[in-house]
């Protein structure tokens, strides 16, 4: 199964460049599964439902979010009833919506993706390693399912390579989000699980993780509340990855960086 995960979408040139470049991707690179991760697309805070039904449109089979995922409350009655649409599985119980999905490709073959966000420097939220693994329980990975996907969304890297050596061997790929900025650690672990500590953001990176230079800056140098921040709006670069798996063990054969338009070093895998 070929998979492409792409990194958190922020604000307007980040949204247009993933539903512009999304179509392009899964034609070139002949993807099976398509995950998204947006929590910043509106403004670089929350998703609006309009802003999910583009990216679907485009073309992702599944949109995570994190934890900016109620900042725009509209989102609250839709996720409720868009099974494809993750907020982290690890909020309290009842909370709205779900933290994984099990997909049905065209050609029968099924993939679960889930999402946790981590706790260190985050909110406090229900364990992600106990959530992820009464999850994993129900499935059997190469048998039941042919991939399953994790978006671990947290601060610390730290808390993501334990995340995905804890898992290593129970998953295809576990990809990082959060902190916006691609990582350079894509390998695949001892055990085949594919690991990248962040997928990088898909935004204009002429900013700081997104939002415009004066008013992120300021804050620091000020140390002073009420600088106005606002997504940067230059040309943004698509950030991802990209993963090869084994259908018959689920574990992965490859995984490569992708970086495509704006300003960072451009990455794009030979197929």
């Amino acid at each position: 199964m070929r998979i492409l995960f792409l990194g958190d979408v922020l604000g307007r040139t980040g949204r247009d460049a993933v539903v512009a470049r999304l179509p392009v991707l899964r034609k070139e690179l002949r993807i099976d599964l398509a995950i998204v991760n947006a929590e910043n697309a509106s403004h670089g805070f929350g998703l609006a439902p309009d802003m999910a039904r583009a990216l679907f449109a485009a073309g992702s089979d599944v949109i995570t979010l994190g934890n900016h995922a109620w900042d725009r409350k509209e989102i609250i009655p839709y996720i409720a009833e868009t099974p494809r649409l993750l907020r982290p599985l690890n909020y309290p119980a009842g909370t709205p919506g779900s933290g994984s999905v099990l997909v049905a490709l065209p050609d029968g073959r099924k993939a679960l993706v889930l999402q946790a966000m981590g706790r260190l420097y985050m909110d406090p939220m229900d364990c992600p390693f106990r959530g992820t693994a009464e999850v994993l329980a129900r499935y059997r990975l190469g048998a039941s399912v042919q991939a399953i996907v994790a978006d671990f969304h947290g601060e610390a890297t730290s808390e993501k390579m334990a995340y995905g050596h804890i898992f290593d061997g129970q998953m295809s790929l576990v990809v990082g989000t959060h902190t916006h900025c691609p990582t350079a650690d894509a390998q695949i672990l001892p055990g085949g699980t594919a690991y990248q500590s962040d997928a990088g953001m898909c935004g204009d990176y002429d900013s700081v993780i997104g939002m415009t230079k004066n008013g992120a800056t300021l804050r620091f140098w000020r140390k002073m509340p009420g600088e106005k921040l606002g997504p940067a709006e230059g040309e943004a670069t698509v950030c991802g990855v990209f993963a090869e798996t084994d259908d018959a063990t689920g574990l992965a054969t490859r995984i490569e960086p992708v970086r495509a338009g704006g300003r960072l070093s451009q990455a794009m895998p030979a197929v």
